[in-house]
């Protein structure tokens, strides 16, 4: 029998189903990253990403297609991880705009709503890149509209949709030489057509294989160390507003008759009961996330739009005292200086950095919140957000120090009410020289500009090891081979790690340099450390060495050469 609406319910059983099928395909997603690095994270950005959408369309799912729609869009935008994860969240944020008033839709609207997302996603983007993940959408919703216009079964619709897919993705070497180079398609591509085939599944009646539920979800893993990072950084005594409140209230019209509703109005009301606020709202219902003293105010407040669909109030300080007492022993965190004043500070300074070391040195030169992440671990919007509140600053300033985080630090800099700027730092060095620039009596606009000026005044040098045989770069790597890679570009490799960093400095320093700044991984020896500067020291002897502790693991070396 042929099927030609789908509503909510069903559309929610596709978005959970295509979750979960990347959830089981993720590792093969990571494994096509280009780079034969150890931080192919594409797929595990992906699935972190549609599994937070997912977990919101499980508690909002309704027969009306556009509220489970709406839900979607909104647990991807504050799951969404890495540049995949934000484009994934920008695709599905304009397929729900475009079905938001629609209670079933049919094969046309189903690709009218595809091509809205790609419409979204190309705009989130600021240089698009084609044989990406965004050409495999925009072919995907291409042949979908023309399609729908002779096929009104979504079953039969959706087959020929997930192979168009499956052939733009297989067309994305011939986009995008490297592509060709390395012998892989598009991860990114890779990880929407399998999306797209777990939406398939649902329509056809088929199940894919499960993955076990016993072991913890990586979004739980991560999200769980993030909070122990965060809360251990905080004192109890120190908690201004101590109830963590979100509800979610939905509109009735006669109470919007007394009370029109204005997210802005709203917004700047709720402000004055409390911080780390976030107001989002679509036309049912607004969802709110407040830290206030007086939760009641709060609620009596949202309570005048409509009636309540969800209540959750946290005792802060209790939840902080037990969480401290039960990590305590586990971890030792970076010193912190004391908070004299709850009063917002006028400057605030995120940064993103993976090992003590790194982290404890950029708390030295001024950043106030240390995001844990990087190459292997890529923070979410919502973890940006968190950081952001947690500085407790007037106006912000994010350092993402990784290319693939720039876009989720954008995303969540636009969805919180205050002063925020993204300085986009895409490496370490990149972000301490970054850092060394600002001028705490600058407004904001003169430190952006300072900022942004000072990322081409530091040459990055990373030596890592090879985890599979490719060609790349002009260089044939095998797994294991230690490579040095110079500003995102892999020059050298060697079999020995010393060797590798020994190369690798020696083509990028030049007569301008002087200073050559040296992270030491996890992996490295104060000897070999102690090496490589006698090395410097008598092949340079212009060049002022700075050796650090950074701890950092996967990299064994990270150089910053000004």
């Amino acid at each position: 029998m042929s099927v030609t609406t789908l509503d909510g319910k069903r559309f929610a059983e596709m978005v959970i189903q295509g979750a979960q099928h990347l959830t089981n395909n993720a590792q093969m997603v990571d494994a096509l990253n280009v780079f034969p690095v150890p931080d192919g994270d594409t797929g595990t950005n992906m699935n972190l990403s549609i599994t937070s959408g997912a977990k919101e369309v499980k508690s909002n799912v309704s027969g009306h297609i556009g509220k489970v729609g709406q839900a979607l869009a909104k647990g991807l935008l504050m799951g969404a991880r890495g540049n995949s994860g934000v484009i994934l969240s920008q695709l599905f944020r304009g397929f729900a705009k475009a079905i938001e008033n629609k209670e079933v839709i049919n094969t046309v609207e189903f690709a009218q709503a595809l091509e809205a997302g790609v419409e979204t996603a190309y705009k989130a983007v600021m240089k698009p890149v084609e044989g990406t993940i965004l050409t495999v959408a925009k072919d995907t919703a291409k042949t979908a509209t023309a399609v729908a216009k002779k096929q009104s079964d979504i079953v039969l619709f959706m087959e020929e949709v997930v192979a168009e897919a499956k052939a733009s993705l297989n067309r994305t070497p011939d986009l995008l030489p490297v592509l060709k180079e390395v012998g892989v398609v598009d991860s990114g591509g890779q990880g929407l057509v399998i999306i797209y085939e777990g939406f398939l599944a649902v329509l056809k009646g088929e199940k894919l294989p499960e993955v076990s539920a016993t072991a913890p979800s990586m979004d739980e893993l991560v999200n769980a160390e993030h909070h122990k990072n965060v809360q251990s950084h905080m004192n109890t005594e120190d908690i201004e507003f101590g109830y963590c409140t979100e509800f979610m209230v939905r509109f009735e019209e006669d109470k919007l008759n007394d009370h029109p509703f204005s997210e802005e109005a709203f917004r700047n009301e709720l402000s004055k009961w409390g911080d780390s606020l976030l107001v989002v709202s679509d036309d049912e219902i607004v969802k709110v996330h407040i830290h206030a003293e007086q939760p009641g105010e709060v609620l009596n407040l949202g309570q005048k739009y409509g009636s309540f669909m969800k209540i959750k109030v946290d005792n802060m300080r209790e939840q902080h005292s037990s969480l401290v007492a039960e990590t305590h022993a586990q971890m030792t965190p970076a010193p912190v200086p004391a908070q004299t004043s709850a009063k917002k500070e006028e400057y605030g300074i995120v940064t993103v950095a993976m090992g003590a070391g790194i982290g404890k040195l950029f708390r030295s030169i001024g950043a106030k919140a240390i995001i844990e992440g990087g190459q292997t671990m890529n923070p979410s919007t919502e973890d940006i957000v968190k950081a952001i509140e947690e500085v407790n600053a007037e106006k912000v300033i994010i350092l993402p120090n990784n290319s693939n985080i720039v876009m989720a630090a954008r995303q969540a800099a636009s969805v919180v009410d205050q002063e925020v700027i993204v300085i986009p730092s895409k490496t370490v060095p990149q972000g301490m020289t970054a850092l060394l620039a600002f001028n705490p009596g600058a407004d904001l606009a003169e430190n952006e500009t300072a900022m942004n000026e000072a990322l081409s005044h530091v040459k990055t040098g990373q030596i890592t090891y090879a985890v599979r045989d490719t060609s790349i770069d002009g260089l044939e790597l095998e797994v294991g081979d230690f490579m040095g890679i110079a500003d995102g570009k892999i020059i050298v490799k060697d079999q020995d790690k010393m060797e590798a960093a020994k190369k690798l400095l020696t083509s990028m320093i030049d007569e301008d340099a002087e200073i050559l700044t040296i992270l030491q991984g996890e992996d490295v020896t104060d000897e070999d450390a102690a090496a490589l500067i006698e090395y410097v020291e008598s092949t340079f002897e212009d060049v002022e060495v700075e050796l650090h502790k950074g701890d950092q693991p996967l990299y064994s070396f990270i150089f910053a050469i000004e």
